[in-house]
């Protein structure tokens, strides 16, 4: 009993964050900076909630690939539209995403019966502590529940990850101080404003005055003029007492220039453009398309597709479900103004790897009911493919009009260039004579010596 009593214990992930709490770091700015007093900070609340629901309302689907085609997996399993029974598609994704960005790890339950999925939940990253077992294998212990969990009953998805590490790296505690920055800003410029709008200062009196009258002296300057309703009025001292503000004001201190440079900071940290944030003249490029594909590409995709990656073992467990795999349907948000859009159509109808169906389902037209408008065409000459050797054709028969005009032989004209023989009418061409001056019933006649 004793020896329970003075039982030594090391220190933990899981004794100092398994009750739920955060273990409150302060930041060399003085706030302190965790998971809950990060979602305090305008532009970390807006970066999150931006990544957060720009991902979780994209289209979403299960494909699986064959023969070296892509096609939807049918039947569709319920949870992938519907993983968590008691929320929504865009809470559960969202959840994932939010866990990502602050913890730098996302661990979901999965639920089954007769091994077929039933329910998906997103646990808080702070009730989970993960070990290896003797063969290597993660082991999952989580708050609630009696025994360890493997990688059957949890979906671990890490976010950046040190070498020889299992947790991801959590963005609220490698950049505190960042956060704690913009944090005490924040403050600042709350209590500047709540407190009065002059800046803070000392009242010289020429007189000693004892503790009582300094006091006094002092509060019933506070009470006239402290606070923001009371910021503009007229302060009065009597007796040769004056006020010496004894603060910077904020243009000199730089005071707004360090406020806009703790937002860039925040955008830096989730890989947000600045101007998504309100940062006016931070584009980097000169068009909005090209701006929300940089920002696709090195900001939501890595996220993405760890989602991917990681939810997509689960579809083996339902039919035909081998080789399956998730897919965030992205195109919505590389989506080109109109005019660059049907440019890419034409480029890609007269290269001939689309049809007019193809575009017409790509701008979510219905398909027309014609063989032709799902056939390639050929490039350049715009024909159906079946028609390609036309434009041969066409070349070889005017280059056998040349021949036969230059006075060639038109049956070895015809033979050279493997053409058929055609059986000729008679007339003669019209190079040699007018057609309006032709006798239909005697053609010939225009050409006997008068």
């Amino acid at each position: 009993m004793l020896g329970n009593l003075f039982e030594k214990r090391a220190i933990s992930f899981q004794t100092i964050w398994g009750s739920g709490d955060d273990f409150d770091l302060g930041s060399q700015a003085g706030p302190l900076i965790n998971s809950e007093t990060a979602f305090h900070i305008n532009p970390i609340f807006s970066a999150i909630s931006l990544i957060s629901d720009t991902i979780s309302t994209l289209p979403l689907d299960a494909f699986v690939r064959e023969g070296g085609e892509r096609r939807a997996l049918r039947p569709r399993p319920a949870w992938v539209l519907k993983p968590d029974v008691d929320t929504t598609k865009e809470a559960f994704y969202g959840s994932i995403i939010v866990s990502l960005l602050l913890d730098g790890n996302a661990f979901i339950r999965v639920y089954t019966q007769n091994n077929q999925i039933v329910n998906l939940v997103v646990l808080n990253p702070h009730h989970v502590d993960i070990k290896r077992n003797g063969l290597g294998r993660l082991m999952f212990n989580v708050q609630g529940e009696k025994q360890p969990l493997t990688n059957d009953e949890i979906i671990f998805i890490p976010d950046v990850v040190r070498p020889g590490a299992i947790r991801g790296v959590s963005r609220v505690d490698a950049l505190k101080d960042n956060f704690g920055l913009a944090k005490a800003l924040e403050t600042y410029a709350a209590r500047f404003f709540g407190h009065g709008a002059t800046t803070s200062g000392i009242i010289e009196y020429p007189h000693d005055l004892t503790f009582e009258q300094s006091q006094s002296l002092a509060s019933a300057f506070d009470a006239k003029h402290k606070g923001l309703r009371k910021s503009h009025r007229t302060g009065v001292l009597s007796g040769g007492a004056t006020y010496r503000p004894t603060n910077v004001p904020n243009d000199q201190a730089q005071f707004l220039d360090s406020r806009r440079m703790a937002v860039e900071d925040v955008a830096r940290a989730f890989n947000v453009p600045p101007h998504l944030l309100g940062l006016s003249g931070t584009n980097s490029y000169a068009s909005v398309e090209q701006n929300n594909l940089a920002w696709v590409t090195h900001g939501l995709r890595p996220i993405i597709s760890k989602i991917e990656n990681g939810l997509s073992p689960l579809l083996a467990l339902s039919p035909n479900g081998q080789n399956a795999f998730l897919r965030f349907n992205i195109d919505g948000l590389l989506r080109a103004d109109i005019n660059a859009r049907m440019t890419a159509y034409s480029t890609g109808l007269q290269a001939g790897f689309l049809t007019i169906n193809d575009v017409r389902r790509l701008e979510d037209l219905q398909a027309i009911d014609d063989s032709s408008a799902n056939t390639v065409r050929v490039p350049l000459a715009n024909v159906n493919v079946e028609d390609a050797a036309l434009s041969g054709t066409d070349k070889k028969v005017s280059m056998a009009q040349k021949l036969v005009i230059s006075g060639f032989d038109p049956a070895q004209v015809l033979t050279a260039l493997g053409l058929p023989a055609i059986e000729h009418t008679g007339v003669p061409s019209t190079q040699l004579q007018a057609l309006a001056q032709l006798d239909p019933a005697d053609p010939m006649s225009a050409y006997e010596v008068q």
